[in-house]
């Protein structure tokens, strides 16, 4: 009896995790370049009452075919970033890109090491260097020389600018993008950065359109791949499956009560 309640519990408990990593997908419904997050589970060990036997055939006895075994529960062993492509939505922004495919926008991070994001929504600051909606600047870095009148973003990630008086712009830097073997391994640091971990490998760096790794659309943004209906289904399944585990338990908690009384 013992065994329901921990079993029951663990049921509760990764419930409540699957409703914590729902409530963080639906938050970041309309947040740019967000990749939703999936709860995984995997049964505990079981406790075996007897082992499968063989077939005795002489003495009649058809052995055991099957154990007699009994789980302890679940527990939660990953959450793991969906990295399909967002829907992409017009801006008509010359700073705003999205990536068509694979890849990721590399930045600098303040502590000098690599950073790589999926939302491109681009600022110039002060000095003219372009940087992430966080404030870090794109690696390599690209630099909008003063009173420029047009900035074009080519598919390839080939940035130009254009000068008063001129009629053909300027290659100021181009875009790089970076991909990696395992996305699902990389590190969430917030503000749609991530980082390289062991888990990611080594990132694969390239130019937008080749080896794989996706061109640029200037004037758009990659918008969050979090489908509400599907969350909504997996947020009505979440909370049915946390009421049957405490009903588990109150059923468990009331049968040992009788037991109990007995005399």
């Amino acid at each position: 009896m013992i065994r329901s309640l921990h079993s029951a519990a663990s049921g509760m408990e990764a419930q409540q995790t699957q409703i914590d990593v729902i409530a963080n997908n639906m938050a970041n419904v309309n947040t740019t370049g967000f990749k939703k997050s999936r709860a995984e589970f995997q049964d505990l060990l079981y406790q075996e009452i007897a082992g499968a036997t063989q077939d005795q055939v002489r003495s009649g006895n058809s052995g055991r075919p099957a154990p007699i075994e009994i789980g302890m529960g679940t527990r939660l062993v990953a959450t793991q970033k969906m990295f399909e492509t967002g829907d992409l939505k017009q801006t008509q922004n010359p700073l705003d890109v999205a990536i068509e495919g694979d890849g990721f926008l590399r930045v600098r991070l303040n502590d000098g090491s690599r950073g790589y994001s999926r939302a491109g929504d681009l600022k110039v600051i002060a000095s003219g260097q372009v940087v992430t909606n966080h404030g870090d600047p794109l690696d390599p870095p690209i630099f909008i020389p003063p009173e420029t009148t047009q900035v074009t973003i080519e598919k390839d990630g080939t940035v130009k600018a254009l000068q008063p008086g001129d009629v053909t712009p300027v290659e100021v830097g181009r875009i790089e993008l970076s991909q990696f073997a395992n996305p699902v391994g990389l590190k969430s640091l917030g503000h749609g950065i991530y980082i390289q971990t062991e888990g990611s490998g080594r990132p694969i760096d390239g130019r937008p359109g080749e080896d794989g790794l996706g061109e640029l659309a200037q004037g758009f943004l990659e918008g969050s791949n979090v489908k509400v209906v599907e969350e909504m289904i997996d947020l009505i399944a979440a909370q049915r499956a946390y009421e049957i585990n405490s009903k588990v338990i109150q059923a468990a908690d009331q049968m040992l009560g009788e037991t109990a009384q007995l005399r």
